[in-house]
């Protein structure tokens, strides 16, 4: 828990006034290369993936799912019923309804160590790597998880969690999907129904929708 207190200030230090994190900035990085975009549509090579450091995850992160409960989210869902015949938007809210589901509302990253906000309680441990899984999904594409693990005790964060946000190699994520557990890295890998997802806090809500709608 010695990291608790350090990493609160610097969350708020981030949420609070640092410019780069003030809602509205944004930066993509680099454009995708054409192994990076194909990897972002779950078609890539083994030789291509690469093992990454939790810095690639570093900063203040929000959970989506308030914005889905608040029907902000709606236009997205419309859009992809529309791109998939046979499918509804209340069939699409469903799905993303279970994938999205999470109390943890905020996640700060730095130095290794991560931070989870559930309402006003927070917790806080440091994470060591534990190497990259790639899984082959029933539509035949395939992702990445990349596995971390607490190293304390009792400091009430999850001991494992894995991330997948459609990179395969070093790189800084946009947004991600995180799976979190305290039984075993093996039971996160059979988790497919519940991806709780994260945006960058300087995100606003209109970006965010932006984000989803045309990327």
């Amino acid at each position: 828990m010695k990291y608790s207190s350090k990493m609160a200030v610097v969350i708020m230090a981030l949420l609070g006034c640092g410019q780069a994190l003030a809602h509205g900035h944004h930066d993509h990085g680099t454009p995708l290369t054409e192994v990076e975009q194909k990897a972002a549509e779950g078609i890539f090579t083994l030789k291509d993936v690469k093992d990454r450091p939790l810095a690639d995850w570093e900063g203040v992160w929000e959970s989506v799912n308030g914005y889905l409960l608040s029907g902000d989210l709606d236009p997205v869902f419309r859009q992809k019923a529309e791109k998939q015949p046979g499918k509804t938007f209340a069939e699409i809210k469903e799905y993303y309804r279970k994938g999205y589901a999470t109390d943890v509302n905020m996640i700060g990253i730095e130095n290794g160590v991560m931070e989870f906000h559930v309402g006003d309680k927070v917790s806080t441990c440091e994470y060591r790597y534990s190497g990259h899984k790639v899984l082959t999904y029933v539509s035949g594409k395939q992702g990445v998880r990349y596995l971390f693990e607490c190293q304390q005790a009792n400091t009430g964060a999850p001991k494992y969690v894995q991330f997948s946000d459609h990179i395969i190699a070093p790189r800084k994520s946009a947004h991600f999907h995180i799976f979190m557990g305290n039984e075993s890295q093996e039971a996160l890998l059979a988790e497919m129904d519940n991806w709780p997802t994260y945006y960058p806090y300087q995100l606003t809500k209109q970006q965010v929708v932006d984000e989803m709608l045309h990327h």
